[in-house]
């Protein structure tokens, strides 16, 4: 009681775009007021609490359910929240919960020791139900989708990984594996080329030759975002699918590539042509690393910074690291939890994407790096929304690139978005982001305006 589950709840579901349970409220609808409820006696309350409870967690839709502060008394509850679901716990200090609790009429809120004294004893329940501790929205999706963020994690990866005593393979960046070297056996890490020219059959195809994992092995991705592209896709096909830990050392990977379970490789045709949905295990995120990344590095990742500010509508780019990487990373997580394997709301996170993605293409994936690309494609994306394009000058500075046009608008015609034959964009609307046709003659001439004479 009176740890703000319920606000928090409403907030995961809002952002996440799943249905909201409060189990308590739930009740009341059915059969009146709690305190009515406890008058007739608390163990008919805890039997009408425990059905409830099994039936919000029995439904086929996800959802977000916040649970009354005894529900964990249910012997039955405890096993179906350890068993069928991903059980958080909001931390609050015993006297802030008494002092939102104590004149809300709730019946055991009626007494300050009694109610110190049942959160004293339900601890341990609490404890043995939950995967972790949170105190916000934005922990809550970090959590879910088992995302960490802190500076010096990186220096007890090996440690931690090497808990379960099962086999490790690091696919790393060979140039970060130079610079922030980790301590795993040198015979367990297998590098791979800098940037995209890791993203190709041939060295997906030496990773899986090189690999000695059984099914109960970890891969972990160690690099930008190319590099825990070609890792996931490797743990994800490798013995038809290994566990893996994303361990992004760009800031493009922390705030976007390394999130979301999408994993591929390129082909001459296009980018990210050939891949597979497999989430990570875990990603850890370390902004010590980005202390070493060039200016040019850093724009690529402020590109999606600047994409998903857009799409929450806050100016995540005036933040501090630690900040920003979290916020970004929230985001997107939430998108992801709601839209897991990219069959709705989750296209958004492609706003200016279809426009880079092409120019990338055409670039021959050569001397247009991929924050660039994306800035280009915001441009394209806000002009086409009839929104100002200051930001995106002003934070990311970009111009027209020189590449050939033709080249060009064939590759945005295999975006995957596109549906017999109809161009798809995410744009920002009143309403926020979403997809939208437009005829083809306005997507080339807002793509020919991206490319110089």
């Amino acid at each position: 009681m009176g740890a703000g589950k319920s606000t928090i709840g409403r907030e995961v579901a809002a952002v996440t775009g799943r249905p909201f349970v409060d189990v308590d409220r739930e009740i009341e609808r059915r059969h009146g007021p709690v305190a009515e409820l406890f008058v007739q006696g608390e163990p008919e309350f805890r039997k009408i609490e425990e059905d409830v409870a099994a039936e919000a967690l029995a439904s086929s839709t996800p959802a977000v359910i916040a649970f009354g502060g005894g529900a964990v008394l249910s012997e039955r509850t405890r096993e179906l929240l350890l068993n069928d679901a991903f059980t958080l716990r909001v931390v609050v200090d015993v006297a802030d919960a008494w002092r939102r609790a104590r004149d809300t009429g709730r019946p055991l809120a009626q007494n300050e020791d009694q109610f110190r004294r049942l959160f004293d004893e339900r601890q341990p329940l609490y404890e043995a139900v939950s995967a972790g501790l949170v105190r916000n929205t934005e922990e809550v999706v970090l959590a879910a989708l088992e995302i960490e963020v802190g500076r010096g994690l990186l220096a007890r990866l090996a440690d931690r990984l090497g808990e379960s005593g099962e086999a490790v393979a690091v696919i790393g960046d060979e140039h970060v594996l130079d610079i922030h070297p980790l301590a795993f056996d040198p015979a367990a890490v297998h590098r791979v080329p800098r940037g995209e020219a890791a993203k190709t059959p041939a060295e997906l195809e030496r990773l899986w030759k090189e690999l000695q994992l059984d099914r109960r092995g970890t891969i972990v991705g160690y690099g930008g975002g190319s590099t825990t592209d070609v890792a996931g896709l490797a743990a994800a096909m490798y013995l038809r699918g290994v566990r893996w830990v994303a361990a992004p050392t760009t800031l493009l990977g922390q705030v976007d590539a390394a999130i979301g379970g999408k994993t591929a490789i390129d082909l001459p045709a296009g980018k990210n042509l050939v891949g597979a949905f497999h989430y990570p295990a875990r990603v850890i995120i370390d902004p010590n690393v980005l202390a070493t990344l060039s200016e040019a590095q850093r724009r690529e990742g402020m590109a999606e910074v600047v994409k998903t500010g857009l799409l929450a509508g806050r100016p995540l780019w005036e933040l501090e690291d630690d900040a920003m990487i979290r916020a970004c990373a929230a985001f997107k997580a939430a998108v992801c939890l709601g839209d897991p394997f990219d069959q709705g709301r989750r296209a958004i996170l492609n706003l200016g994407h279809t426009f880079a993605h092409a120019l990338e293409t055409a670039a021959g994936y050569r001397g247009l790096s991929h924050g660039d690309a994306v800035a280009l494609g915001l441009l394209a994306a806000l002009r086409l929304s009839g929104r100002p394009t200051g930001v995106v000058e002003e934070v990311l500075g970009t111009g027209p690139v020189r590449l050939d046009r033709d080249r060009a608008w064939m590759a945005l015609q295999r975006d995957k978005k596109a549906q017999r034959g109809e161009l798809r964009l995410v744009l920002l609307g009143d309403d926020g982001p979403g997809v939208e046709a437009r005829p083809a003659g306005e997507v080339r001439a807002a793509l020919d305006e991206l490319i110089a004479d």
